[in-house]
């Protein structure tokens, strides 16, 4: 094919690159954006940031969301504009896109161990209010010493382990230690603890998520009672996601909450027993084509594991009850029709529900805003494949 043959059928090609082809715009229908997309129902979305935000207000904690949920500054402008104090981070690359964006209070909830991203955290230091967590001695050693050579500092945490058996120190003893340190070296600056259980966040059981969280509190307490009998304040206490919000925030112990699927609700969280205390709904969707209908009973999609992930479960069909996905191949899903006359036409577009929303995220360069059928905005996710 002529060299201009190709350039004729490619959209807005510029300087020699390849554009994708007809790439979703604001105004467009839903119904014309092409597929596999990533697509964030508008008024779900907000409906589901003002439930969060009015959740740690009437408990007087403050509201810090995860950005590694979603990984686009957008949404993290969104959650601080409904009042969020800041927004967390997971890893150092990640945070760098959040602060050009122009977010200036990240705590990055995790261990920073390294040259590379000890230099790399010191020089964003100096742009944006960073808060790092630490659970060894040698790793806040050398955090101090790459802050001192940037003239920077930042605000420390120490992480406790309150069950969740990953990071963390283990004793109250170690944690008052940690404390010592800090106040003895340059440029950091304690300020409290993170106490974070991923695990009880997933558990089913209305009743087995509270009394898992209660323990996890009580323990979270006890290390704020040690550091606090050793003269240590914990200015902040943070910790807490999506499933435990409810009882972290009433908690009297936790200052800060760290939900971050909360925006979104993904499959594995709409699956939970939420009792009568949440308003939150589903608001990101997979957007799909059916590409194949090879046999009564089975029809086939374009979205596979390179958009979405499956250790969650496999997306579900929303909406049409006699449909139901079965496998995720690389890039295709296969869905069984219980109902023949559900079965859908080629070409006929779905939204799925993706069984977990933190990596289907990091599989898309951007997510399409939509509001009632119609392309509001489309954000890139800046901070895809940033795991530094």
């Amino acid at each position: 094919m002529a060299e201009e043959t190709i350039a004729s059928v490619l959209v807005g090609e510029t300087a020699g690159v390849l554009p994708l082809v007809c790439p979703p715009k604001p105004g467009d229908r839903l119904e014309d954006v092409d597929t596999p997309a990533l697509i964030l129902d508008l008024d779900a979305f907000e409906d589901n940031l003002r439930s969060m935000q009015a959740l740690a207000e009437s408990h007087g904690v403050a509201l810090r969301p995860h950005g590694k949920a979603h990984k686009c500054p957008e949404i993290a402008l969104q959650q601080v504009s409904l009042g969020a104090c800041g927004i967390c981070c997971q890893k150092v690359s990640e945070v760098v896109p959040f602060v050009q964006a122009g977010l200036t209070d990240i705590l990055i909830s995790n261990e920073v161990v390294g040259r590379q991203k000890l230099e790399l955290l010191a020089r964003l230091a100096s742009r944006a209010k960073l808060t790092v967590c630490v659970d060894h001695p040698d790793a806040l050693t050398a955090l101090s010493a790459a802050l001192d050579a940037q003239h920077s500092a930042v605000d420390v945490l120490v992480e406790v382990d309150i069950g969740q058996k990953r990071c963390g120190v283990q004793t109250h003893a170690q944690a008052v230690a940690l404390a010592d340190l800090a106040i003895r070296l340059p440029n950091v600056r304690f300020k409290g603890v993170q106490a974070y259980h991923g695990g009880v966040q997933h558990k089913r059981s209305f009743e087995q998520r509270q009394r898992a969280v209660l323990k996890g509190i009580r323990a979270a307490a006890g290390f704020v009672d040690a550091l606090r009998r050793a003269g240590y304040a914990c200015e902040v206490v943070t910790g807490g996601g999506t499933g435990s919000a409810l009882f972290d925030a009433a908690s009297g112990v936790f200052t800060e909450l760290q939900p971050g699927s909360y925006a979104f609700m993904d499959g594995d969280y709409g699956a939970m027993e939420w009792g009568e205390v949440t308003a939150l709904r589903h608001a990101l969707f997979l957007w799909a084509t059916v590409v194949s209908t090879p046999a009564p009973g089975r029809v086939v999609l374009d979205v596979g594991l390179k958009s979405t992930t499956a250790e969650s479960g496999l997306p579900q069909v929303v909406g049409q009850p006699g449909l139901r996905c079965t496998a995720l191949n690389d890039e295709h899903c296969i869905v069984a029709v219980d109902e023949p006359r559900a079965s859908p036409a080629l070409g006929e577009k779905l939204r799925l529900i993706p069984g977990h929303c933190d990596p289907t995220f990091n599989l898309h360069n951007e997510v399409v805003a939509v509001r009632k059928g119609v392309v509001e905005a489309v954000w890139p996710i800046s901070a895809r494949g940033l795991s530094r």
